[in-house]
């Protein structure tokens, strides 16, 4: 039988506000979409009919929504379940998925993230419903994630640091050596990770990404290396660990310094090995994957501190790639400019389609401390702001505003330097910039027009008054008003 076109998705959420956002985000991606406030109305909307996914907050008012997971259990077609979490109250979705929620997301979290992983969630019930229970059981349980077909396409700039990196990536991509990636926060060493996996041979096997620090110390072990059914509270099932899912692909370790040192042992003799053992199990699994991790941290450092492991440290850095912060590639800001705005343009539903000289020029000198993630962010915000369909600089964060008022308040002091500056010229560069001290300004015009006439006239006063178009006596005036009647070589006349 046809599937339908249609999916139908039970949202649980208590708030309206963000009901009215899911409503229409989900509509728009092609959603039937049924809502729920409460866990009450959940089970009843999951007994009335036809669910093909659940997206559901964790904390509801009358429970949890790991009540709507053992709810479902019953049914003979089991709707995946995404949990829905806030930052820091992670630990509850991720014994969620031990009892077999598809995976979490957590709040506040970008729409694109939501509709891919709600996507893979449809995909994986849609293959239940169409595949024998033997070839069931040879699928794994997240599946495989495909980007573009070139890892490097989705990595923009063309600045000596990233040609480098990029040649860097092209010759280890072929090889299964464990990489440590390590850089600034926000630099992109994900998306490092998954250029070597898409341009290499492991192209068409797995890719799982782990964010080690996000996930409860209690749990990460299980996470990694899968658990028995009983081996505690809540592990109702075997489930398979992410190395596991991972096989004859790769697995990323993001945050890899987050590590506790008591899981640093384990992961070791995993990697000295090549075999694992389930918690609660009793055998080893052997396994084939290679091992990318990344960090932000100083792991040597650590190593001194007695924070990380040495032993672990060599085995994790066979080969080292670093990604440059963004300060050191500011040429490629155009460019990565560029394809946020086309990006973030699209899933807004915005026409922007340019930024104005004004506005780029102050991105260029912003330092960006969170770098790559940070122009993104800053970029997407400009989007959002922007009325027209070219981004001003009124639609920069005011840190970023002010680092242009900087640049433009030393070139404006060369230009006074040089023969004789229009006033307005200068007030409008400000004034384009944000709010301006007018009679300051003014003040210190007229002060450096002065110095420039008297140089100009030898320190003659009454010459200098009239190359200014003023009395001698209005010259004096405002020789005296700033200060400047010392002023060596001066003469009356």
């Amino acid at each position: 039988m046809a599937e339908p076109q249609t999916k139908a998705i039970l949202v649980v959420e208590d708030e309206e506000s963000m009901r009215e956002m899911l409503s229409v985000a989900l509509r728009k991606w092609g959603y039937r979409t049924v809502f729920a406030k409460n866990l009450k109305e959940a089970i009843a909307a999951v007994e009335r009919g036809r669910i093909d996914l659940i997206l559901s907050d964790i904390k509801l008012p009358d429970g949890s929504g790991v009540d709507v997971l053992s709810r479902i259990k019953s049914l003979p077609e089991q709707p995946p379940v995404v949990f829905m979490t806030a930052f820091g109250n992670t630990e509850s979705a991720v014994q969620a998925m031990n009892m077999g929620a598809f995976y979490y997301i957590t709040k506040p979290f970008k729409l694109e993230e939501l509709q891919s992983l709600l996507e893979k969630a449809a995909k994986s019930f849609s293959r239940k419903k169409t595949t024998t229970p033997q070839e069931a059981s040879e699928e794994k349980r997240i599946e495989k994630e495909k980007p573009s077909p070139s890892g490097l396409s989705s990595m923009f700039g063309t600045s000596k640091p990233m040609r480098e990196l990029k040649e860097l990536i092209e010759r280890v991509s072929n090889t299964k050596t464990n990489i440590l990636i390590t850089g600034e926060s926000g630099t992109g060493k994900e998306l490092v990770a998954r250029a070597i996996h898409y341009s290499g041979l492991l192209k068409d096997k797995a890719f799982v990404a782990v964010n080690c620090g996000a996930i409860p110390e209690n749990l990460i072990e299980s996470e990694l290396f899968g658990h028995k059914r009983g081996s505690f509270t809540g592990a109702v099932s075997d489930k398979e660990g992410l190395f596991q899912v991972a096989s004859d692909g790769t697995i990323f370790l993001d945050e890899v310094g987050e590590l506790p040192m008591t899981m640093q042992v384990k992961l070791l003799r995993v990697l000295q090995d090549r075999t694992l053992r389930p918690v609660g199990g009793t055998e080893d699994t052997k396994i084939n994957v290679r091992v990318i991790s990344a960090t932000n941290r100083n792991l040597e450092e650590a190593i001194v501190k007695g924070k990380f492991r040495e032993d672990l440290y060599y085995r994790l850095n066979v080969i080292n790639i670093k990604t440059p912060p963004l300060r050191d590639r500011n040429e490629d800001i155009p460019t990565l400019v560029e394809h946020f705005i086309q990006k973030y343009s699209v899933s807004h539903g915005k026409q922007v389609t340019r930024i104005s000289p004004i506005a780029l020029e102050a991105l260029m000198q912003y330092p960006f401390p969170g770098n790559v993630r940070e122009l993104e962010n800053v970029m997407e915000r400009a989007v959002a702001l922007e009325g027209s369909s070219e981004i001003m600089l009124e639609s920069l964060p005011i840190p970023v505003q002010k680092s242009d008022l900087k640049l433009e308040s030393e070139k404006n002091k060369t230009l006074v330097s040089n023969d004789f500056l229009k006033p307005w010229e200068a007030a409008e560069i400000a004034l384009s910039r944000g709010s301006i001290d007018l009679e300051k300004m003014v003040a210190e015009l007229e002060k450096e027009y002065i110095l420039k006439a008297l140089e100009k006239a030898g320190g003659v006063k009454k010459k200098a008054a009239q190359l200014l178009g003023l009395t001698f006596r209005s010259m004096r005036y405002r020789i005296t008003k700033y200060g400047i009647h010392d002023t060596e070589g001066e003469v009356e006349e």
